[in-house]
């Protein structure tokens, strides 16, 4: 390609909205180009990242068994109402009624139609089987950003696994985690396998790959040896012990005129780690009470997690005092036998411990937990803190901010038994097969490797992904020598396989390296007179910067040997 032919609408400055650097440099470079809120549309340049971070999935799907197929965006309403996900997915899916009135929506992910599909396996000899697609989902996301990092229409790689029985699963889940390790390799991305929830996708287990980066929404828990990570939603951690003190024989009620928080009962003499947090919650239409330590926060997905539930969300001041007869502040669980309570292992065993007595302005001190409150389910609920110790080796924990960049499920037989996946197993009985379910956005997958490759000047694309692997800058287009090796190094890099553009702009030499420079090709050869008269020519990688003078005999066969090892 020569650049005086290409769409690339290089910009000086970035829109005023765009918070994330990748955003910056997409925009600026001329990668994409915004439509609507969370909508892009990829010009040439961007495209031909895209093409190459999905060749790069394709080929390490094909190499682990992967079977390509390609299912409807559109699904009937239906296959989601039949798996009860309609109602649990809520305003992130886009619904539509078609002429006839027949609700349909905008697949936002793929089991339910994989299942459908994977009823057509009559046999045990039929499996496993792993099929996979690379298709556009949209989700009507709340609050698009950060370019392509949080889109409502993207391109997803979901792959599904089916096999008869457990050992099956866990090799198919296997084979996708070492598979999704060589992809992120080949994109140039350090990303950390961690534990992490399941949410409404239903499972036993799920491992996300997360990339470390300032502009991730997701904190993930890590040790610092290496022992553990997780998602903060799925993280635990080993507590010191605490003192109680001796405690009494019955909560004493007492009086806390204007105190409703946390920080202002323990300027009152309790100690947040001797408080007991109650918090109110709506699971699934049902009014719950969950219990943390004072000085512990409350993860919510960690609460849908153990409730199992489609549907959570805080209760309203108005639905607590229903519930309790109290305003928050002045909350707790005593002798509350009408409501399900959910508390932290944390609590487990506490005594002399101070919480709401249900009556606005009043406390209960001398509580003991297990004597005092009918808990019903002892389940993790806490939020991990930076600075605990890690529950394997014990070193403290640290927490960092990611972008979630592939995830992958055991699933199990929810969505086989829903759909009708039955096989006959060797002895001729009927039985659900048992499914994993694993993705990765491309669009995310590009933004990352923009946030994690870049400087002062622009994108640092790894050659694996570059748009062009190449660029010949000519220096001086006035320059007949110039045109002329430069024209012939372009047809013999193109020759050797190389994906080469040809500057041959009538612009100013600084410009051109600019641009290059902020469209992260990672291998410019400049063509000028001055290095011509030695018969050289400028080798610059884009990642150092560090320019050598390579004669024009020998930059082919330099510059080819160093892509091919590079892609």
């Amino acid at each position: 390609m020569r650049w005086s032919t290409l769409f690339t609408p290089t910009l000086r400055d970035a829109p005023g909205d765009a918070e994330a650097m990748s955003h910056k440099l997409l925009i600026r470079g001329g990668f994409v180009r915004q439509l609507h809120a969370g909508h892009y549309s990829y010009l040439p340049l961007g495209h031909r990242v895209r093409a190459k971070v999905i060749r790069i999935i394709r080929e390490e799907m094909d190499a682990i068994g992967g079977q390509e197929i390609l299912v409807p965006t559109m699904h009937p309403a239906s296959v989601w109402q039949e798996s009860g996900r309609w109602d649990s997915m809520g305003d992130v899916m886009f619904r539509l009624d078609d002429r006839h009135g027949t609700p349909n929506a905008l697949g936002v992910t793929a089991e339910e139609i994989f299942a459908t599909i994977a009823a057509e396996l009559t046999s045990y000899k039929q499996l496993p089987q792993m099929w996979y697609q690379i298709n556009t989902k949209v989700r009507d996301e709340a609050r698009p950003k950060s370019g392509l990092l949080r889109v409502r229409e993207f391109t997803m790689k979901d792959a599904y696994s089916f096999d008869l029985d457990e050992q099956g699963l866990d090799k198919a889940f296997e084979l996708q985690h070492e598979a999704y390790l060589k992809i992120f390799g080949r994109l140039d991305l350090d990303a950390i396998p961690v534990e992490a929830s399941s949410g409404n996708m239903g499972g036993s287990d799920s491992i996300e790959f997360m990339v470390q980066a300032a502009a991730g929404e997701d904190d993930v828990v890590v040790c610092p040896t290496g022992d553990y990570a997780a998602n903060i939603e799925k993280a635990v951690s080993t507590l010191p012990p605490v003192e109680d003190g001796s405690g009494s024989n019955a909560p004493e009620r007492f009086p806390t005129p204007g105190i409703r928080t946390i920080a202002a009962l323990e300027e009152a003499g309790a100690p947040a780690d001797r408080q007991i947090k109650t918090m109110v919650f709506v699971v699934d239409g049902e009014v719950v009470l969950a219990l943390v330590r004072g000085d512990h926060q409350l993860n919510e997905q960690k609460l849908a997690d153990a409730t199992q539930a489609n549907a959570v969300r805080p209760a309203t001041p108005d639905e607590a005092h229903a519930a309790l007869g109290a305003m928050p502040g002045s909350l707790g669980a005593v002798g509350v036998d009408d409501l399900r309570v959910l508390a932290d292992p944390a609590l487990r065993g506490r005594c002399d411990m101070t919480t709401g007595a249900n009556e606005d302005d009043w406390h209960y001190r001398g509580v003991d937990i297990e004597r005092d409150i009918s808990v019903a389910e002892w389940v993790e609920l806490r939020e991990v803190a930076a600075g605990e110790a890690c529950p394997r080796c014990g070193a403290p924990l640290d927490i960092v901010a990611t972008i979630e960049s592939g995830h992958i499920f055991k699933l199990g037989r929810k969505y086989a038994e829903t759909f009708g996946a039955l096989v006959l197993d060797a002895d001729g009985k009927q039985q659900p097969v048992i499914m994993g379910s694993y993705g990765i956005g491309v669009d995310r997958a590009i933004a990352t490797i923009i946030e994690t490759h870049n400087d002062e000047h622009g994108i640092v694309w790894p050659t694996s992904v570059a748009p062009y692997e190449v660029v010949i800058t000519i220096v001086q287009m006035k320059d007949d020598a110039s045109v002329s090796t430069a024209t012939e190094l372009y047809e013999a890099l193109r020759q050797a396989g190389v994906d080469v553009l040809l500057d041959d702009r009538d612009a100013r030499p600084g410009v051109k390296f600019k641009d290059a420079e902020l469209i992260g090709i990672p291998h410019r050869i400049g063509v000028g007179p001055k290095a011509l008269a030695d018969g050289n020519v400028e080798y610059t990688p884009r990642a150092t910067g560090d320019t050598a003078m390579v004669a024009v005999a020998d930059i082919v066969d330099h510059v080819a040997a160093i892509v091919s090892a590079a892609r």
